[in-house]
């Protein structure tokens, strides 16, 4: 069992990176299997959801090899609504990355690394320096990491055709982490084209998209953006899913329910594994059209409903029965009762 200071918001030990590293793997892989059978998103939206999450676990796995023995910095778990890594980490993991030639150039060889390490075990029988653990895991970084697989401020997803029975005849996706929240969002857009190659569309859509909708706004607002900037396109549905906060030991924001688990953990009511999980799913459709601009260059726009918004919350048996003493109110506000997810060991 690891020991950790509930007012410290960095990751500063093996133990401790190691821990965090297996809890969100965890609860990220539980997450996907929940929301598939609570029926929160559709077949298609859910390949998409363990897509994105991949990129996440990805990168978080990435800042546990590059900061393990790392003795002049340490991950940091935002402080604000989260209890995930704070959005400059992976920034800095994709600036790193650009200049990865540079610094693996000044890298000890990994042979010559190796039969140092074999001297040190077998000859000498001593332990290895953390130095000497640190270059080991700054070559395994720069020569395994792949920047293409890191979970950037904006991720775009293809264009695809949807079943039928859809909102509309044509989907894409994208996910942005939000420099304000520090969490990651997940977002798909349902649209109709009247054209015959919505492909010769791609870039423009995509050109919008991160422009318009990479970070956390009011749903209608970025609806109406994106219609709006898209005259070739017909937005019919846009559902954001808001991934966190991550509730759980190494979070220090004001949350409700982050501060029932840490004073159940503080007063050893709970185990250190302890988590819950904050889930919110935005969704707006379009109804009726109108026409914008002048008399020359009317524009057909959607009218967009109301957004529709719902909470949810998973987590363990033990921390459920914790929360309905501790913060009911809270509970009452979800779109369901809350969601069973197994315990992290």
């Amino acid at each position: 069992m690891i020991t950790t200071p509930l007012d410290s918001a960095i990751l500063n030990s093996k133990e401790q990176y190691v821990f965090y590293h297996k809890m969100v793997d965890f609860v990220l892989k539980e997450l996907i299997v929940s929301v598939q059978q609570e029926q929160l998103c559709s077949h298609q939206e859910l390949l998409i959801f363990k897509q994105y999450s991949d990129l996440l676990l990805y990168s978080i796995e990435a800042m546990r090899i590059k900061y393990m023995y790392d003795e002049e910095d340490n991950m940091k778990v935002d402080l604000t609504d989260s209890g995930f890594p704070n959005y400059l980490e992976f920034r800095y993991l994709y600036n790193d990355l650009e200049l990865k030639n540079e610094y693996v150039e000044k890298l000890t060889g990994k042979e010559t690394l190796q039969k140092e390490f074999l001297n040190t075990l077998l000859k000498t029988r001593q332990p290895i320096k953390r130095d000497k653990l640190f270059q080991a895991a700054s070559i395994v970084y720069y020569n395994s990491v792949n920047q293409r697989y890191i979970f950037n401020k904006f991720v775009q997803g293809k264009i695809v055709e949807t079943p039928k029975n859809s909102h509309a005849n044509l989907m894409t996706s994208w996910s942005f982490y939000d420099v304000s929240t520090n969490r990651p969002y997940i977002c798909y857009m349902y649209f109709n084209y009247d054209g015959t190659r919505v492909l010769d569309e791609k870039e423009g859509i995509y050109k919008v998209l991160k422009e318009t909708a990479d970070r956390d706004m009011a749903l209608d607002t970025m609806a109406y953006s994106i219609d709006r900037k898209l005259p070739k396109i017909e937005p019919k549905y846009i559902k954001r899913i808001d991934l966190g906060p991550f509730h759980n030991v190494f979070a220090k924001d004001e949350n409700e329910i982050t501060h029932a688990i840490l004073a159940g953990i503080a007063k050893k009511e709970i185990p250190l594994e302890s988590y819950a999980f904050s889930l919110k799913i935005d969704e707006v459709f379009s109804g009726d059209t109108f026409k914008e601009g002048g008399f020359f260059s009317k524009q057909t726009m959607q009218k967009w409903s109301d957004v529709i918004k719902q909470k949810y919350v998973f987590a363990p048996h033990r921390i459920i029965q914790l929360l309905h003493n501790q913060v009911p109110r809270v509970l009452d506000e979800l779109a369901k009762k809350p969601i069973l997810m197994a315990d992290f060991k």
